[in-house]
């Protein structure tokens, strides 16, 4: 399994942006994609995951304020940030679980400036 991200950038805070990941490879009918994030000096931490079936969960820091969504047809995640703040700043990673086995994607730098 591969995984493309894409959307990461520099936004002031306030702003918004979209991050996609796009999943390759042998991707089962039931999975769970989601995003994480290291910010520097902190451990990676799970933002936002949404599983085949549609149930979703999100870290409390982020909810009302990002949406995560799947195109199963397409086997691709994205990750709507809105009304972002500058701890938001971090390496967001896309993430499949499936059949007991994790993948990750490359990571996209997203930094918001205050």
């Amino acid at each position: 399994v591969q995984l493309q991200a894409s959307g990461g950038g520099l936004v002031q805070a306030g702003g918004s942006l979209r991050l996609s990941c796009a999943a390759s490879g042998r991707i089962f009918s039931s999975n769970r994609m989601g995003w994480y994030r290291q910010a520097p000096g902190k451990q990676r931490e799970l933002v936002a995951s949404m599983t085949s079936g549609g149930t979703t969960n999100y870290a409390d820091s982020v909810k009302g304020r990002f949406t995560i969504a799947r195109d199963n047809a397409k086997n691709t995640v994205y990750l709507q940030m809105n009304s972002l703040k500058p701890e938001d700043t971090a390496v967001y990673y896309c993430n499949v679980y499936q059949s007991f086995a994790e993948y990750w994607g490359q990571g996209t730098l997203v930094t918001v400036s205050s």
